[in-house]
């Protein structure tokens, strides 16, 4: 991917000192839809690297019955019924998944699990200690050493109507202090080191010591540093090689991407304060219009008023504005909204060049920095030139990429640029699909955009809905640190939030059936409202509209019933040698304690699969396939 098609920046005209806007792109706030979404719905009858995926087989285990128009479909799927759920179990592995939910739930075990497993492989000796693992958390939740040793499970799942996400979980062991210092390295430019203090950057998006190991308070996403330009290539072609097995195993395979593994995360932090400067810019032009507070899409600038604002500001002449809006075909219709805005995109030759933000109190652009180094402007580039081979070679095998997202300090940055290559890609079918973290408070203003851009310019939009991984240090960092908390005040917010945003998805599929969304959720009650939604605007799972993923070892129950029930499922399988996911294996204790805690559900349906079994003289019971 060029720069030039991705880099929002000014340019200045010679003769009469005409700051040309060229605003740039965050499309990342909206909280309603398009007037011609409201209007076609009233008239509408109708109610995480290396990873692959591979495409469930469809058993006919559902209840659908249709109505003659053939637009509805009632599902029903019976997350009871335990010797569905469990039929590939055998039960050493129910026995396993009891022991480890229970060991889960322990606070001592699960606090010092990574000093314990290190002491147990003191003890035992390697080869034991291997053995030990496999037996419990490891053969729980990591599928193998290799691509050969994992394929019998991957084989067995798919089997069972379950596809897989395949992830090389293997993470570089530092240290506090090691992760910190390369954090500082990799977000510090040489500018801020030689002067620091004398730049324009908010402290949200700087680099704080405190919080240079991002491997604190994340329990379920993988964490990559910055170390150079070559550990990025290596980093690029793991994926490379994932894209390609996902290609050659199935016919509609995914494979995710973290944007931190691909560059240096300086650019991104600059980046993201950059966009969140000019959206605020919008904003400020919005109020002095008296339309602040309202909906992002509803914000329409009147013409006449924006022209004398920017006027005021000394941005230009009146007539200057009036004919660089002009040449740009926008404000014909007496107003501009946010995604007008956001098309203001000027090519420019030099990455650092976007870097600049607006002086509402003279009206001049400033720089973000006082300069940037020439390594600095060719590492930026190659960020941006990985991705491209990335995405391109997704299209060529046929496999859709998703880009995780990350931390908010570096979410705008990334949610644009996955932006741009959905807009590049997604032209015949979805490709790119971005994610989206709802326990956010503006999870549903970014949805909401970015759909609307979608549908406006006519690409189709793909998405992941995930609750979020970052929720513990966001707070943290925020707090500490002096900026508003990014985070819904509590769980049930939470779930409201990640509700309504699938909702909208989900209302943007029965409209035009040009969008694809994964419900990448543990939680039944989501999966049960998703279900109930499809049922209500007639969505059958065999159009491969809305797919469902969740981790390896975790919410069987309800992976296993959608996947023979037809529907596309998927686990996030990963895999590596056992000493290189220990960091992996202690997120997953940490994770699976919380979760096990608040609900007794799944132990319960494991208990009751065990009963039966023993009941009914199945305790040998072995799956076939």
């Amino acid at each position: 991917m060029s720069y030039a098609k991705i880099a929002p920046a000014f340019a200045r005209a010679s003769s009469d000192k005409l700051v040309r806007m060229r605003f740039a792109q965050e499309r990342l706030r909206s909280t309603v839809a398009s007037t011609q979404r409201q209007e076609l719905k009233a008239d509408d009858s109708v109610d995480q690297t290396c990873t692959m995926v591979e495409r469930p087989v469809d058993v006919d285990l559902i209840s659908q019955t249709k109505n003659a128009d053939n637009r509805k479909a009632n599902i029903s799927i019976d997350f009871e019924n335990t010797q569905e759920a469990y039929k590939s179990k055998n039960t050493l592995e129910l026995m396993r998944s009891l022991l480890v939910f229970k060991l889960c739930t322990i606070d001592f075990l699960v606090d010092k699990n990574k000093e314990l497993m290190d002491l147990s492989k003191k003890v035992l000796g390697q080869r034991l200690f291997e053995k030990m693992m496999k037996m419990t958390f490891y053969g729980q939740f990591v599928a193998g050493e290799d691509h050969h040793a994992i394929k019998p499970l991957i084989s067995k799942n798919q089997a069972f109507g379950v596809g897989s996400v395949l992830d090389y979980s293997v993470e570089e062991d530092l240290t506090q202090e090691e992760a910190e210092k390369k954090e500082m390295d990799a977000c510090v430019s040489a500018a801020e080191k030689e002067s620091p203090g004398k730049d324009h950057r908010e402290k949200k998006y700087k680099a704080h010591r405190r919080f240079g190991d991002r491997r604190g308070g994340v329990i379920s996403a993988r964490t990559y540093f910055y170390a150079d330009e070559a550990k990025c290539d290596q980093h690029m072609e793991t994926f490379l090689n994932c894209i390609r097995a996902s290609g050659g195993a199935a016919v509609d395979g995914f494979s995710a991407i973290k944007m931190t593994a691909l560059g240096r995360p300086q650019f991104l932090l600059q980046f993201s304060e950059v966009l969140v400067k000019w959206r605020r810019f919008f904003n400020f032009l919005a109020a002095q219009q008296g339309k602040d507070g309202m909906a992002a899409l509803e914000q329409k600038l009147e013409l006449e008023q924006l022209q004398d604002s920017l006027t005021q500001l000394g941005v230009g002449t009146k007539s200057d504005i009036e004919s660089w809006l002009t040449g740009e075909k926008l404000g014909s219709s007496g107003t501009i909204d946010l995604l007008d805005w956001n098309s203001l995109i000027n090519d420019r030759t030099k990455i650092s060049n976007l870097l600049v933000i607006p002086n509402v109190e003279n009206g001049h652009l400033e720089p973000l920095l006082d300069k940037f180094t020439e390594e600095e402007e060719k590492q930026m580039k190659r960020m941006l030139q990985r991705m491209d081979v990335l995405a391109k070679h997704a299209m060529e095998h046929g496999v859709r990429l998703m880009v995780d997202a990350e931390q908010t300090y570096f979410q705008p940055a990334i949610s644009r640029l996955t932006l741009e290559m959905q807009r590049k890609f997604n032209r015949e079918k979805p490709i790119i699909f971005n994610t989206y973290q709802c326990y956010l408070k503006e999870a549903y203003d970014n949805v909401s955009v970015d759909v609307e851009l979608a549908r406006r310019e006519g690409w189709y939009f793909g998405a992941k809905l995930v609750r979020g991984a970052y929720m513990y240090q966001e707070r943290t960092r925020a707090a500490e640190i002096g900026y508003e908390d990014p985070i819904n005040p509590d769980y049930e917010a939470t779930n409201r939030m990640y509700h309504k945003c699938l909702e909208y998805v989900l209302e943007e599929i029965d409209l035009y059936r040009n969008a694809n969304v994964m419900v990448a959720s543990h939680n039944e009650d989501t999966v049960k409202f998703t279900l109930e939604k499809m049922n209500q605007m007639g969505l059958l799972p065999q159009e491969n509209k809305v797919y469902f993923g969740q981790l390896l070892g975790m919410c069987d129950q309800v992976s296993f019933p959608l996947g023979q029930a037809g529907f596309p499922v998927y686990k996030y399988v990963p895999y590596g040698p056992v000493n290189e996911v220990i960091p992996y294996l202690s997120r997953r204790a940490l994770e699976n304690r919380g979760f096990m805690k608040g609900s007794h559900r799944e132990r319960n349906l494991l208990w009751k699969e065990l009963k039966r079994r023993l009941v009914s003289g199945q305790i040998r019971y072995q799956p076939t396939y």
